[in-house]
């Protein structure tokens, strides 16, 4: 058994809730064994929550929304019109103690990007930088969230699609091992677009900031 988060849309300033959800894991990376462990994640869910509405989003999805969601697929255009994945643009962000970022990591692929060895040889990450702006490390997936967030804006045909599911799900992320989640990010998404607060929280950085992470702005003010 197995034991791994659903991220379910929450209609207040909690935006999403991770539930903890048991199952059977079958042990294996093929498309096959993934896809039964995602099957059985949702079952498992299915049983407290028979009315939610459950997406996997990763490239082992077998929805094919879920696939073009993942953050190897979907995209963000730059100003030269080139496109880049949400994860090459996320790798390629990082800043470390002894290194980066590393823009090179846009011009391979994915997969390649997130595998690249300087990313575990060169200390902790202190910073994103980004379009000439720095982004803190704080809250720990402010960064994540804000990049996945703007992309799924950007593709309106996804967004639309998105807004009939209520919980997500990415077999392949362990918060033993990871803080990021592209499932997160789509409950935020969906969260922000029920309550209007999309469009304010997409104008910059801070405004973001302040909408989805409300407690890092309570402690700021009282510091």
């Amino acid at each position: 058994m197995a034991n791994r988060p659903v991220f379910v849309v929450s209609l207040d300033n909690r935006y999403c809730i991770r539930e903890n959800t048991e199952f059977q894991y079958f042990s294996g990376f093929s498309d096959k064994q993934m896809q039964r462990s995602i099957n059985s994640l949702h079952k498992a869910y299915a049983l407290k929550h028979p009315h939610d509405k459950i997406l996997e989003i990763s490239t082992k999805s077998e929805n094919a929304l879920g696939v073009k969601l993942s953050a190897f697929h979907i995209t963000i255009k730059a100003n030269s019109g080139k496109e880049f994945s949400v994860e090459a643009i996320f790798q390629s962000s990082k800043v470390f103690e002894k290194g980066g970022p590393y823009k090179d990591l846009l011009n391979v692929s994915s997969r390649e990007a997130k595998k690249d060895v300087r990313l575990k040889n060169s200390g902790n990450v202190i910073a994103f930088h980004i379009n000439n702006k720095t982004f803190s490390t704080e809250p720990k997936t402010y960064f994540y969230n804000w990049l996945y967030i703007n992309a799924l804006n950007l593709h309106n045909d996804f967004a639309m699609q998105i807004l009939e599911y209520n919980a997500f799900t990415d077999i392949a992320f362990n918060p033993k091992k990871s803080i990021n989640c592209q499932a997160e990010a789509a409950a935020i998404y969906v969260s922000l677009y029920q309550q209007d607060l999309l469009k304010e929280a997409l104008k910059n950085e801070q405004t973001f900031l302040d909408i989805v992470y409300p407690t890092h702005k309570y402690q700021n003010e009282n510091k």
